[in-house]
């Protein structure tokens, strides 16, 4: 056999935990049961089971550094092939490890070898490593069996429109796998939220359910809009003649251009609602609103005839008197 440190890929002077790191790595690389049965995965498991339990045991590692035990557990000297009480194998014969002709060692514990393991438990380990591998019975004897474990969710991250946060739709995005599905936005969805997409997960092992896909989903802020629950709210800019007489002006929404009657004499600042214009209708939920507030905004250039109109208008009023 192999030095087992160089099996595992460990230093001499490597500590226990840093050995029980890199066995367990290797371990849930090369099982058989994640390998379909590949003999050559068995060969290499064995291999580093075997190396494990020399140096993963501390009182086994204490001899095989001091020379009194070989790579294989057995004392120097000492010749498996002629039978005899050696250490052996992987969780050796004093753990109730059987050799068999060739190297091939079956894993067949009792309630006897788990105490003699003194702390040692093999089962425990592979039970961390494959969620529940093992045999009927616990500690008991039986050859382990693989068990049936639900595929791996995919987590991924998407960013949609202020549109299509509102109304919903349908959403192209890219798992981990490489796959690209089409994904259906639900209306309403917010920042933050979380859409699940069953089954389109990883493949379950050993005939268990695939995973999901959870999609987190992100939204862009809009220039104009933005969301208060399911109400929006947003600025509209009028003109001062549509401010002080009055009128209709176009407003966009979600749905399209709507007409808006603005009240004569509108200062900024001024909320007005189009009902049912906010976010649409979802899970049991009735339609948003939409708050419009005014602006009074005048022309980005002079206007000489405003200016003219303004000189000769007294404004006698006081905007400011509220503040004091």
């Amino acid at each position: 056999m192999r030095d087992p440190y160089e099996v595992l890929g460990v230093s001499k002077t490597a500590t226990e935990a840093e050995i029980k790191k890199a066995f367990r790595g290797l371990a849930k690389k090369h099982h058989p049961d994640t390998k379909g049965g590949d003999a050559d995965a068995q060969k290499k498991f064995q291999e580093i089971a075997a190396a494990y339990d020399i140096v993963g045991d501390k009182d086994k590692r204490a001899k095989f550094d001091a020379g009194e035990i070989d790579a294989g557990g057995n004392p120097r000297g000492f010749d498996p092939r002629q039978g005899g009480g050696g250490a052996g194998g992987p969780f050796g014969g004093g753990f109730g490890g059987r050799q068999q002709p060739g190297g091939d060692y079956h894993f067949t514990w009792t309630n006897a070898d788990a105490d003699q393991a003194e702390g040692f438990r093999a089962e425990d380990l592979f039970s961390d490593l494959f969620g529940g591998l093992g045999g009927r019975g616990g500690r008991g004897g039986g050859r382990r069996q693989p068990q049936v474990q639900r595929g791996e969710d995919f987590a991924v991250a998407t960013t949609i429109s202020f549109e299509e946060a509102a109304n919903g739709g349908t959403r192209r995005v890219m798992v981990p796998n490489g796959e690209q599905i089409d994904v259906r936005i639900p209306v309403g969805v917010k920042e933050g939220q979380q859409v699940r997409v069953k089954g389109r997960g990883g493949a379950g092992i050993n005939g268990g359910p695939p995973g999901d896909i959870l999609i987190n989903i992100k939204v862009a802020p809009h220039p104009n809009m933005t969301r208060d629950g399911n109400d929006i709210r947003m600025d509209l800019p009028v003109t001062l003649k549509e401010a002080v007489a009055g009128g209709k002006v176009p407003v966009p929404t979600l749905s399209g251009t709507v007409s808006l009657s603005v009240p004569a004499n509108s200062n900024t600042g001024a909320v007005l609602r189009l009902k049912g214009k906010g976010i649409p209708a979802h899970g049991g939920q009735t339609a948003g609103d939409l708050y419009v507030k005014l602006i009074v905004t005048l022309p980005d250039k002079p206007d000489a005839e405003l200016t003219k109109f303004v000189e000769g208008w007294p404004g006698d009023y006081d905007p400011r008197a509220k503040m004091r």
